[in-house]
């Protein structure tokens, strides 16, 4: 997505030079944050709203010093912490590609899905 070839993930490759995903300088694991949610975005749509409160259950995200490269290339900013941290992007090209740092599935009942699942369950089912 970015044309960096040497892209890596510190969790596997903490000496890696080109560190695209990192430890975040505060942990997030056993979190629950609000996300500003972009409008005209896939998630807006999903959500209806423009902010959610979420659970995280992680210590890596993307790596800020590359954040200008993701707003400049393909995949879209769809949602962010309070700090300007991205926490939701989409690939717009796609039927439906939404990646979180937190994970909807802590928050999903089975008589309350949450609205991602659902959104995503329902672009699955056009394709077949």
């Amino acid at each position: 997505m970015l044309g960096i070839k040497d892209a890596e993930h510190e969790e596997s490759s903490p000496d890696a030079s080109r560190l695209i995903i990192s430890k975040l300088v505060c942990s997030l694991n056993g979190k629950t944050e609000t996300v500003k949610i972009i409008p005209g975005t896939l998630a807006h749509r999903v959500y209806g709203k423009e902010e959610t409160v979420e659970e995280f259950r992680c210590n890596y995200g993307l790596n800020p010093e590359y954040q200008n490269r993701f707003v400049d290339g393909k995949l879209v900013v769809a949602g962010i912490d309070v700090d300007g941290q991205f926490r939701i992007i989409e690939l717009p090209e796609r039927r439906f590609f939404v990646a979180t740092l937190y994970l909807p599935q802590l928050l999903s009942k089975p008589n309350a899905p949450h609205s991602l699942i659902v959104a995503y369950l329902k672009s699955a089912s056009k394709g077949w």
